[in-house]
């Protein structure tokens, strides 16, 4: 009766599972087919280009859930605690053109990639493995290079001469850009396997609300949603992937000039109305924050406080008045509805503030937006801090982690507003996309309904 019972149970539970599947998990995925991709930036931008991914491969990579996983190298080791690490290479790997991936080869390219003021101190070459070394512990060094920056492309070939374009050891392959889209191809010996669609066609510099028109009329398969608009496109029925907040939303102050005072640029920053940008402008899809890392992902962001003070900002400015400023804003409308509201914030604290153009050759302000790429919250802080300062990196526990950012968060040059996800709409012929740990999307593993 009992074994009776447990089987009936067990075959409830698998109807119950295949009625909560979708159609496209209870099938097997199509080879074949072009999938259509609009993007805003340029897709080979530095970090969050959508083609660095498909074209390029790390040393290491980070899946969904953000743990490190070999890529071009099959196992890494510290030694001399965390101050030397030997990257073991993937036998057998080659480029696009036909290169075989050496030592020497990925040396070239990182040495390329970061020319100064790198996570190590030098890097060398050494029969089938690469070899880390610095003059400080390098405890996630396997997550930092799992990067876009440290993406291997080849820079010499085998005949000694530098490849045409951009040629990595990637699922796909670049075919040509005509008329404003990157066409890639799917290179069918990679080491991953062959991917499942034929072609990937990246088309660049897309408005919103373009990419939007697109995605109606079938022209795109994949576009990019802000994260002001992931409810009014869900309420529209739009299929949307929406990540973690994974993005900062950050105010740099120029710390120079006008605002050399460090406690003009503090003012800046207490005169700010965190929430009502929050709130307003980003429709409550962001997180306030004045960390720069979230919450999730360090622990400690709770410590930075977030309130606006604008007495405080009057008390720090004291009485000075600098000479009118400019704030710079590069983006789409909630970007610039941002830089007014921080415009207005920061008049109401008695300064002299204006929006500068985009091309603006000098601005004291600018509203920037940074993915957060690491999965290791060390790693993750480490880059961010050496983007803006290449001197000052954080590599090590949460306490050390804490006191680096709350050193580098005190000269206010960087200003954390808001943490926003990563959002995505997609069509209906589009199975099994997925979006990596920091919000990007995995379409090398995506394939499409029907394909031709």
């Amino acid at each position: 009766m009992l074994r009776r019972l447990a089987i009936s149970s067990f075959i409830a539970a698998l109807a119950f599972a295949a009625s909560v599947l979708p159609a496209s998990a209870r099938t097997r995925p199509h080879y074949g087919g072009t999938l259509h991709v609009d993007t805003a930036g340029d897709p080979w931008q530095r970090p969050g280009g959508v083609a660095r991914r498909l074209v390029f491969d790390g040393l290491t990579t980070v899946d969904a859930d953000g743990s490190v996983r070999p890529a071009l190298a099959v196992e890494w080791e510290s030694e001399n605690a965390n101050h030397r690490w030997i990257f073991h290479l993937r036998p057998g790997v080659h480029f696009h053109d036909g290169t075989s991936l050496t030592s020497l080869v990925i040396v070239a390219s990182l040495n390329a990639s970061c020319p100064a003021n790198c996570p190590w101190t030098a890097i060398r070459a050494t029969g089938l493995s690469v070899v880390f070394t610095s003059d400080s512990p390098m405890l996630a060094l396997p997550a930092v290079l799992a990067t876009d920056d440290f993406l291997i492309s080849l820079t010499i070939n085998a005949d000694g001469k530098t490849p045409d374009g951009a040629t990595g050891t990637g699922p796909f392959q670049v075919n040509g850009f005509n008329y404003g889209v990157l066409s890639l191809a799917a290179n069918d010996t990679c080491w991953q396997g062959r991917p499942f669609v034929d072609a990937i066609d990246i088309r660049a510099r897309r408005s919103i609300s373009d990419q939007r028109l697109d995605l109606s009329t079938g022209r795109a398969d994949m576009v990019e949603i802000p994260a002001e608009e992931i409810r009014q496109a869900r309420q529209q029925h739009f299929n949307v992937l929406a990540s973690q907040p994974i993005q900062l939303l950050a105010l740099q102050i120029s710390d120079f000039g006008p605002l050399a005072n460090p406690n003009l640029r503090a003012a800046i920053a207490q005169a700010i109305d965190r929430t009502a940008l929050a709130n307003v402008i980003f429709q409550k899809e962001g997180q306030v924050a004045a960390s720069l890392l979230p919450q999730a992902v360090s622990g400690y962001a709770f410590l930075f406080p977030t309130d606006r003070d604008l007495n405080k900002a009057q008390q720090l400015r004291g009485g000075i008045t600098p000479p009118p400023l400019f704030l710079r804003a590069d983006g789409e409308a909630a970007i610039q509805l941002a830089a007014q509201r921080i415009t207005l914030n920061v008049r109401e604290a008695g300064f002299n503030i204006q929006n500068a153009a985009p091309v603006a050759q000098h601005a004291d302000l600018s509203l920037i937006l940074l993915p957060l790429q690491a999965s290791d919250p060390a790693a993750m802080l480490g880059e961010i801090i050496r983007a803006q300062e290449p001197s000052a990196l954080a590599d090590a526990g949460p306490l050390t982690q804490y006191r680096a950012e709350r050193e580098f968060l005190d000269r206010k040059t960087l200003v954390p507003l808001l943490h926003l996800p990563r959002a995505y709409a997609i069509s209906p012929r589009v199975r099994d996309l997925r979006l990596r740990s920091d919000g990007s999307p995995d379409l090398a593993n995506s394939s499409l309904e029907a394909a031709p």
